[in-house]
């Protein structure tokens, strides 16, 4: 759907990393399940002209209000995201969304492991909020560069998800990379886990293999550039498991995703 939104806030959390609230509609709210996404055309005329991407991080109604709204993270990296860090409270911004496929929620026993960096953390704090309303064991692993690369740990742990953080300049939580601090988990699991992530690919791809080499279920959320967000343009496709010159087999990312099993995808061949 398109809505036209008013913007409630836009707060820089962390250096280069802002915090977005915008009205929406209860059918918004209703139809943003963990893991889809916006999109949102970032300046006040056509240009940039194509729209930016953003992972739907929180819905709710505005206290002692009625309004609807809906939060989205980014980080201040290229001409778009930093027109956005320049829009001011009750400016009107043009939205289309919710859209793509979320996350799969397994209601399984065992424990529920979402692994995130940067702005991945934004589609993960919308699940942990709905694997909470089912009283299911979930626990966050968090990475990044250093301090700054961390945020909103809090709201994960008022959702009563315990965090483990990792930096890689030891500025935070323990000294490497998420993955680090994963694999020691992993092996208390006895296959009784179910992993989400959502981050850089490289990380995805590092994740992916762990959870084929404890046989764990696994979901990852894509972040990729995109052009139409509806699976028109085929700007944002990856090759699946079964891709070969002889039986190409790509997805779109924004239709097919941007979350997918991860047994789904070919990771020796994504970009």
């Amino acid at each position: 759907m398109r809505i036209e939104s008013t913007l409630l806030s836009n707060v820089e959390i962390s250096p280069s990393y802002w915090r977005m609230r915008l009205t929406a509609t209860d059918e918004f709210v209703r139809q943003a399940s963990p893991g889809r996404f916006v999109m949102i055309q970032a300046g006040k005329s056509i240009d940039p002209l194509l729209r930016r991407p953003f992972a739907v991080f929180e819905t709710g109604i505005v206290f002692g209000g009625s309004t609807a709204y809906f939060d989205i993270l980014y980080r201040v990296a290229g001409k778009g995201t930093a027109l956005l860090s320049t829009r001011r409270e009750n400016e009107m911004l043009d939205i289309l969304g919710p859209l793509g496929k979320g996350f799969s929620l397994s209601h399984a026993a065992g424990e529920h492991l979402l692994v995130g960096g940067g702005i991945g953390l934004a589609p993960l704090h919308a699940l942990a909020k709905k694997l909470g309303g089912y009283d299911l064991a979930t626990r966050l692993f968090v990475g990044g560069r250093g301090r700054n690369d961390i945020f909103c740990l809090d709201e994960f742990e008022m959702l009563g998800v315990e965090c483990r953080v990792a930096t890689e300049d030891g500025s935070l939580g323990e000294r490497g990379r998420v993955t680090d601090i994963l694999i020691p988990h992993l092996e208390s699991t006895n296959g009784n886990a179910t992993i989400y992530a959502c981050g850089p690919e490289g990380m995805l791809r590092a994740v992916a293999k762990l959870a084929a080499e404890h046989r764990l279920s696994c979901q990852v959320s894509l972040e990729s550039r995109m052009a139409c967000g509806i699976g028109v343009c085929l700007g944002c496709v990856v090759p699946g498991h079964r891709h070969s010159p002889e039986t190409p087999d790509f997805r779109c990312v924004c239709a097919d995703g941007p979350v997918f099993d991860s047994n789904d995808l070919d990771w020796e061949k994504t970009r």
